[in-house]
């Protein structure tokens, strides 16, 4: 863990709400999409960051880097067809909206070169300015989400792994799981200040970071 400089936390601003903002949106869209009204009447389906951010998992990232969370959106799962199936995919999207907007940052770095070379007609000094910044901001967006996604996907209920545990599961045996819900915060606290999150998450971050770089960039 490392605390960034000033200028490193204004580049990683933008990277940031857009990944926990994209991954709570896509949760009340799929509920909502699968019959549950509660994140729209909550008024959480907007792309509003204040809205979903939470303020130790915002916290979290800004020190790591990698591991994160924001505020959950309201989901009754009453209002589904198939509570256990359905909110296996609701919780599903959150992680692999990250994972698609940290393939959408890796395309930006791919065409970053030709805005370096668009702005060199303005001087070294809107290169330096704008150019490197939105590098190193693009970067970060795929680091940022590819975290937030492995994270979500332990699983520990209440994280959107565990759900997806759950749904898989059979009935009797996802049931006695979710039991483990009011403890999981605590259970998840003592994996991150023991380092085994870390030592899950970050050869993970590492390793589908560098797929993107090498397959798209």
């Amino acid at each position: 863990m490392f605390f960034p400089d000033l200028r490193i936390l204004t580049i990683m601003a933008v990277p940031l709400l857009a990944a926990v903002t994209i991954h709570e949106v896509s949760h009340g869209v799929v509920a909502y999409k699968l019959g549950d009204p509660t994140a729209k009447q909550a008024g959480r389906l907007t792309l509003n960051p204040l809205r979903h951010l939470d303020l130790f998992g915002t916290l979290a990232f800004v020190i790591t880097q990698a591991i994160g969370w924001a505020k959950p959106v309201p989901v009754n799962p009453l209002n589904f067809k198939n509570p256990r199936r359905d909110m296996m995919w609701v919780a599903l999207a959150g992680p692999i909206s990250n994972l698609l907007l940290a393939v959408v940052f890796s395309l930006c770095l791919k065409f970053a070169p030709y805005l370096l070379y668009f702005l060199g007609f303005l001087g070294q000094k809107a290169v330096l300015f704008f150019g490197r910044p939105l590098i190193l901001m693009f970067a970060l967006g795929i680091q940022l989400n590819i975290g937030l996604a492995v994270f979500n996907l332990i699983p520990i209920p209440p994280l959107d792994g565990g759900r997806i545990l759950a749904g898989l599961l059979p009935r009797d045996l996802a049931y006695q799981y979710m039991r483990l819900e009011p403890y999981g915060f605590i259970i998840l606290l003592l994996l991150i200040f023991t380092g085994v999150v870390q030592k899950i998450i970050l050869p993970a971050v590492i390793y589908l970071s560098g797929l993107l770089h090498g397959g798209i960039v």
